[in-house]
């Protein structure tokens, strides 16, 4: 691997058909393989400094980044989970397998995490709605944390100083921009769309979609 993306760093045969980036301890993208900058439609100049969470869709980076900072203080070797990533500056995304091993140097400070995701050029991709619009009031993101909690309506309309009738309200219009006909559905369609975060509990929603 190299920052410039010299063709002998980029084509090891270990290479070929996997994308794979070197991050220091800030998570910071530091070097990476030609996989990887078309992975991500990307020169070396544009993801080389960025963080691996311009990547990651919001939804997953709280889970994905409590296993790197386990990596970094050395309570795992490696781990492997699947992660929606995105293509910086496009509306859809990908679900992919990351595998993240520690790399440990000789001196404090050294230590950095070596990236690899199989390449889906070629291959069809599973898709994920991404798009982040503020579509959500806060009262709409207060709701659907409260729905997918499993808070029924009377003690929602409690913790939010509405009435019955207001938190009903909330949801109709829920349920019609995101185009589901129930409260199940809408839990399932929110997670789909990455606009509640994986990992988190009580539920909580992405603010790149609140007002």
């Amino acid at each position: 691997m190299g920052r410039t993306g010299g063709a002998d760093a980029r084509q090891q045969p270990d290479q070929q058909g996997m994308c794979v980036a070197g991050l220091d301890a800030a998570l910071t993208i530091q070097q990476a393989n030609q996989e990887f900058f078309r992975q991500f439609n990307g020169s070396s100049e544009e993801l080389c400094g960025r963080s691996i969470r311009d990547v990651v869709h919001p939804s997953v980076q709280q889970p994905l980044l409590r296993q790197f900072s386990h990596l970094l203080e050395g309570k795992h070797q490696r781990f492997v989970t699947p992660v929606i990533a995105v293509r910086p500056g496009e509306e859809s995304a990908f679900t992919i397998p990351l595998t993240a091993i520690a790399v440990r140097g000789g001196l404090p400070g050294t230590n950095a995490i070596l990236v690899m995701m199989p390449t889906t050029r070629g291959t069809e991709e599973t898709r994920v709605v991404t798009n982040r619009k503020k579509v959500l009031s806060e009262m709409d993101a207060r709701i659907l944390e409260g729905i997918a909690a499993g808070i029924s309506t009377v003690p929602l309309s409690s913790r939010l100083f509405l009435s019955p009738h207001g938190v009903e309200y909330h949801v109709a219009c829920l349920l019609r921009k995101l185009k589901v006909r129930n409260r199940t559905a809408l839990v399932s369609r929110a997670y789909s769309m990455g606009v509640l975060k994986i990992g988190t509990w009580p539920p909580e929603v992405v603010g790149d979609f609140v007002k």
